[in-house]
């Protein structure tokens, strides 16, 4: 089957949300260096970085399929929610996430010959008070070693979210929702 698009990403969770709205794809990785510039907002990074990716793609493409780009950005008391480093980062994380809300930003873009698109979510997710006892089971199930924020809302860490306000797609890394209307802007029938 011919795919709709180029996904510019290598996310297992994104590839699957695709997959679960009937979009077939290609997977080209972009790589760009995702430093944040001084005084970039999490909005403006996380927006910058989803084009940046998208762009990358579609320049070296052969211009007939549209790239999607995205990016998901967490952040709590304006700390970045970035992967662990080692379990004593995790276990930091966590605890700054415990009992309290955190924000997570995802934006999808769109490269295509009628131009380029940006979208945002801006998700909110609450967790429950999580215990040590808790932080280190969940690290040793190893879910969280490669994860933003130390956790994966599809994964175990679902029971310690108490509440989120928005897209639970969008906090698995794609928000379904703004992606199928980038799509659709630019031809694509979602379902179809």
């Amino acid at each position: 089957m011919q795919p709709h698009l180029i996904l510019a990403s290598q996310s297992p969770r994104r590839r699957e949300l695709l997959t679960q709205i009937g979009i077939t794809y290609r997977v080209e990785v972009a790589d760009i260096d995702e430093t944040p510039r001084p005084h970039e907002s999490p909005f403006e990074l996380v927006q910058r970085l989803a084009l940046e990716k998208a762009q990358a793609v579609w320049e070296r493409s052969d211009k007939t399929l549209p790239v999607l780009g995205a990016d998901t950005l967490g952040f709590v008391d304006d700390e970045l929610l970035l992967k662990p480093l080692d379990f004593a980062d995790a276990k930091r994380i966590l605890k700054s996430l415990s009992n309290r809300e955190h924000d997570i930003l995802t934006a999808v873009a769109l490269c295509s010959a009628q131009g380029q698109t940006v979208r945002l979510n801006h998700s909110r997710v609450w967790f429950r008070a999580i215990t040590e006892a808790e932080i280190a089971a969940y690290w040793a199930s190893g879910e969280p070693q490669d994860k933003a924020g130390a956790y994966g809302i599809q994964g175990r860490a679902a029971i310690f979210i108490e509440r989120l306000e928005g897209s639970h797609s969008a906090v698995m890394g794609l928000p379904l929702f703004e992606t199928a209307q980038l799509l659709q802007a630019h031809g694509i029938s979602v379902l179809s």
